[in-house]
């Protein structure tokens, strides 16, 4: 076993065990802690003293070459690729919904998202190019995904620098947990909870939504050792899940005619095609990537299905939130 595994294992060992026990509780908290020590460290330790290893701005600038410092240095095919792996992920994302449907109101619901929004882009997003650049000047060489660490080793005091990596790598537990605890939480409610579990007792829901913890996050565990890199797994992760439920969700939305037939068959396809290209490789036809053309089978199958199959809509939503 190598020390990337044993060190995988011994994280989701405990990121399962205090979500299991926890819950939802749990993760918020833990969270929250998380990510404050995280930014904070970032922003008032990680960039100035970063900033003095290379000499300023001037040694900065001196040490890239002009192209890393333009925000127009990227192609539209890029730039559009981009944009549909990745701004879909707040329309689709469950641990999103989780924290809405965890929430006491739509008002407090709509203030803790503009607030995540502001803090994951410009904030987030703008610390960890920055720092990337400077990675690229203090340990240059070094894997992409250790450049961040590797810098704030060099550059932040030794009990400074285990606090920052430490709250670094827990980013990538709060992620985990999360959607952890939302994926058990799908099971129990949407499929449990509406056969066997259908006149349970509250006590019982619980017991199992602690038992599908458990199994979901081993699962969980077992996938992520057959990545190399922890970046593989989460593009995969998120190009299945935007291309398979970005189309369906929009329809729930603002299509009365959507339905669950052709949602779920949507969800499917669109999310498999996409896998299935990227798993095989395929280079792909203008240099679009394969989530493009997931979201495009996504589309044809959800309104082919949902024409075909008029009973059902989709967007039968029940109201979880008090508009109050």
């Amino acid at each position: 076993m190598s020390d990337i595994q044993f060190s995988l294992y011994v994280i989701g060992v405990i990121i399962i065990g205090y979500t299991v026990l926890g819950g939802l509780k749990a993760v918020i908290y833990t969270d929250t802690i998380q990510w404050i020590v995280l930014l904070s460290g970032l922003a008032f330790f990680g960039l100035p003293f970063a900033l003095h290893e290379v000499g300023g701005l001037s040694g900065f600038k001196a040490a890239l070459p002009d192209h890393f410092f333009s925000l127009t240095n990227i192609s539209f095919i890029q730039l559009f690729n981009w944009f549909i792996t990745i701004v879909p992920i707040w329309l689709v994302a469950m641990t999103l919904y989780q924290r809405m449907f965890a929430s006491r109101n739509v008002k407090e619901a709509k203030r803790a998202w503009y607030i995540a929004g502001v803090f994951e882009y410009p904030i987030m997003a703008f610390i960890g190019v920055i720092l990337g650049m400077f990675a690229r000047v203090v340990v240059p060489g070094v894997e992409p995904e250790m450049g961040v660490p590797m810098l704030l080793k060099n550059v932040l005091p030794v009990g400074l620098t285990g606090i920052i990596v430490a709250s670094y790598f827990s980013a990538i537990m709060s992620t985990a947990d999360s959607c952890v605890i939302a994926s058990s939480g799908n099971f129990v409610n949407d499929l449990m909870e509406r056969s066997f579990l259908k006149h349970a007792s509250e006590k019982r829901v619980m017991r199992w939504s602690m038992i599908m913890t458990l199994i979901v996050g081993a699962i969980s565990i077992i996938i992520a050792g057959q990545f190399k890199t922890v970046l593989d797994a989460i593009l995969y992760a998120y190009a299945f899940m935007v291309s398979g439920l970005f189309i369906p969700t929009l329809g729930a939305y603002f299509w009365e005619k959507g339905t669950s037939h052709g949602a779920f068959w949507g969800m499917i396809l669109g999310g498999g095609t996409t896998l299935i290209l990227l798993v095989a490789d395929v280079e792909m036809p203008l240099g679009l990537d394969a989530t493009f053309y997931g979201i495009v089978i996504s589309a044809v199958v959800f309104y082919t299905l949902s024409i075909m199959t008029p009973n059902g809509p989709v967007n039968e939503a029940p109201e979880v939130l008090d508009a109050r």
